[in-house]
């Protein structure tokens, strides 16, 4: 005797960061928790090529979705570093209230440094971003890199060593929950 195949359904999935609202196919709504989806944010943030990563969690019978990592696309970075400048990056961990945070800014000079003015301003910007995100919650940090209210202070900040062309967290991952 033939078994009846199962077909798949959309489900509507939330993503408050954004506010917009997504279909994922599943067989049942209970198969989309822990499932990690991948959504392209250029057109929303005017060319800026950024990939979010979003972990799907249900609750209520409701899926909804927590930020887990956004990153730059290297392409976009290539097309900013021109020639006759300096890019300075770094990768560093920071605990905020509700995770730990891997943080990775990138900044481009106007002209090309030395390597000291590049090192004072890798430390400042880690100093920076430590102190900021050490009693918000990850959403809202989220949310702030999307909306650059993080990155345009700090661009101030940093001006008074240097002047930059360009100041970004190339990627905000979430490295662990508490």
């Amino acid at each position: 005797m033939a078994k009846a195949k199962k077909k798949k359904k959309f489900f509507d999935v939330e993503i408050p960061l954004i506010r917009k609202t997504t279909d994922l196919q599943a067989f049942e709504i209970n198969e989309l928790d822990g499932r990690v989806v991948k959504y392209d944010l250029t057109r929303i943030l005017k060319g800026k090529s950024v990939d979010l990563q979003l972990k799907v969690k249900i609750v209520d019978g409701k899926a909804t979705t927590t930020p887990v990592k956004i990153q730059l696309m290297p392409s976009y970075l290539k097309r900013m570093v021109r020639k006759g400048t300096n890019y300075v990056e770094d990768s560093f961990s920071a605990k905020c209230a509700d995770a730990q945070l891997r943080i990775k800014p990138f900044l481009i000079t106007r002209r090309k440094v030395s390597r000291a003015v590049r090192k004072a301003l890798r430390e400042k910007a880690r100093g920076e971003l430590i102190n900021y995100v050490k009693d918000k919650k990850s959403e809202e940090i989220f949310e702030n890199v999307l909306k650059n209210h993080l990155q345009k202070p700090m661009s101030l900040i940093l001006k008074k060593i240097y002047p930059l062309s360009f100041c970004e967290i190339r990627v905000l991952k979430v490295e662990g929950r508490q």
